[in-house]
């Protein structure tokens, strides 16, 4: 298990008090199955009293850690195959926003989604998942042609925003993400979203304009970070824990509140504990919605679409 964060401490010492044991004994010939499995079961009520009660915070915590899988990882293991399609046709490749063709449960879909780096080297390459104007071009542009060929669309959402450089504010930043919003509102193909970490601001929401938007159960959706909430607020980051219940950003507040259409379960203690089975998960909800949209007509599709993200924030005075 992935021992990281403070508030998993107490598991840390439990598996810890459990290698002592078993150190002991191997090297006394003891029989001490009886101890052993006495702190296994601790150690198993403790996960779940920890993980089945985490604050905003903890859970964005989660959604940060280095071990989480991102999107590429994801098409490797629910894909059969994936072809990755590259540029905007304008001014180059984002490489902190992947696309191209896949094959899951037999049928062929476009998937496009954030992409962060494992090391500095690519972390640098893929600009930590903040992707520049050409990226949210490239993902548009493999959209339509997702619409070309009569393909469903499902965009996997992992940022901690869109790139704030003066050169993406130049390049028009704020009028690609726009475009997006307009153009997929009315694709003429089904979409399917899902925030699988990080959903920060217009970064997140350039892509997650859906049919079903979703959410896996340790990620978080919000207009900003934590961080930079407190920072406004509060002229400090030391209140973010405080700001991350404020903003009401994890996947169980924005269902609640109608932001979103379903949460999906992770693994006990977050994705990276076993990402097989994360990506076993996500596949079965992701063909289980492909089946149903694919059988609505796309004209009503595209009317509740526009319908649902209209209605969202609306307040009906008696």
């Amino acid at each position: 298990m992935k021992i990281t964060f403070d508030f998993e401490k107490p598991l840390a010492e439990l598996l810890q008090q459990i290698e002592k044991v078993k150190q002991v004994e191997d090297k006394n010939k003891l029989d001490m199955s009886a101890t052993i499995a006495e702190l296994e079961n601790k150690l198993e009520t403790a996960k779940k009293e920890i993980y089945a009660n985490l604050t905003g915070w903890q859970k964005v915590q989660i959604s940060r850690h280095p071990e989480r899988p991102y999107s590429l990882q994801y098409l490797e293991l629910m894909c059969d195959d994936f072809i990755e399609l590259h540029g905007d046709r304008t001014v180059g490749d984002d490489k902190a926003i992947i696309g191209g063709f896949g094959t899951i449960g037999g049928q062929t879909a476009m998937f496009i989604g954030h992409q962060k780096g494992r090391n500095t080297k690519e972390r640098q390459m893929r600009n930590f998942g903040m992707a520049n104007p050409e990226g949210y071009r490239k993902a548009l542009r493999l959209m339509k042609l997702a619409e070309k060929f009569n393909k469903p669309v499902i965009t996997l959402i992992d940022t901690p925003g869109a790139f704030p450089g003066l050169e993406a504010e130049e390049r028009g930043q704020g009028e690609a993400i726009a475009r997006n919003l307009l153009e997929m509102s009315i694709l003429k193909v089904p979409v399917i979203c899902v925030v699988i970490g990080e959903g920060a601001s217009g970064g997140a929401l350039g892509i997650a304009i859906g049919d079903r938007v979703l959410m896996l159960d340790n990620s978080w959706y919000s207009v900003i970070s934590p961080e930079n909430c407190s920072t406004i607020l509060f002229k400090t980051w030391e209140h973010k824990e405080r700001a991350a219940e404020m903003l009401k950003l994890t996947s169980t507040e924005m269902l609640k509140n109608k932001l979103i259409d379903g949460v999906i379960k992770e693994p006990l203690g977050g994705a990276h504990q076993d990402p097989v089975a994360m990506a076993a998960t996500l596949k079965k909800q992701l063909l289980k919605d492909l089946k149903v949209l694919k059988e609505r007509n796309i004209d009503e599709l595209v009317t509740e679409r526009i319908n649902k993200f209209c209605n969202m924030g609306v307040v009906i005075e008696d």
